[in-house]
């Protein structure tokens, strides 16, 4: 069982997080299966393509596009599976759909993306809890190195390229590494931005 073009990979749990847990109470955030920020982006990979070689192994755990596991409803009103469903759980899901992966305890970036995390606002003039537009660099790539570019920088990106993922509790901006223009001197006075139903919601191996 192997696809030429596609990995075949599994949910992690279920298809949809539409559920945290705030103390000792579970509060439902969702039940609408047409919202994408409730479908769950956490798979397995169970096979690897024939035509691709990468460092991305079966069993690694990976982060994925949000249709691959969506549902929707067709003219007629019925739940239907993603055209990416193949069979017992199980999807086909393209190379440019994977984002992150975990292998050997280690979460690293998949080809040109990268991930941010969002730092405070410190201006006591506004109302907004994060900076927009910089953060620092979470999970970086070799083309980001090459420009001296490393994990742990604070950098600044443009907007509309980012996509909000959570991994293991954390906020994250996801991007493409030349959505990244800038990279910043810390000034003493910066911190992470993780909002709590973030730390809340932590899906993990």
């Amino acid at each position: 069982m192997k696809s030429v073009f596609s990995f075949i990979v599994k949910p992690v749990g279920e298809r949809y997080e539409n559920k945290i847990n705030i103390g000792d109470k579970e509060l439902v955030l969702n039940t609408r299966i047409e919202s994408f920020k409730s479908v769950n982006n956490l798979a397995e990979v169970i096979e690897v393509p024939l035509a691709y070689s990468t460092d991305i192994k079966i069993g690694d755990l990976v982060i994925i596009h949000h249709n691959v596991f969506r549902r929707f409803y067709d003219i007629r009103g019925n739940q239907k599976n993603s055209r990416a469903y193949f069979m017992d759980n199980m999807y086909f899901c393209d190379i440019d759909q994977i984002y992150l992966y975990k292998s050997n305890g280690d979460w690293k970036s998949f080809g040109n993306r990268c991930f941010i995390k969002p730092i405070k606002d410190t201006n006591h003039l506004t109302n907004d809890k994060e900076r927009e537009l910089i953060g620092i660099l979470k999970y970086g790539n070799s083309v980001l190195e090459s420009l001296k570019i490393n994990e742990g920088d604070l950098v600044g990106y443009t907007p509309g390229g980012e996509f909000e993922f959570v991994v293991e509790g954390q906020r994250l901006y996801c991007m493409k590494s030349n959505d990244i223009v800038i990279k910043y001197g810390y000034k003493g006075d910066e911190a992470e931005y993780n909002p709590s139903w973030a730390q809340s919601s932590i899906r993990t191996d």
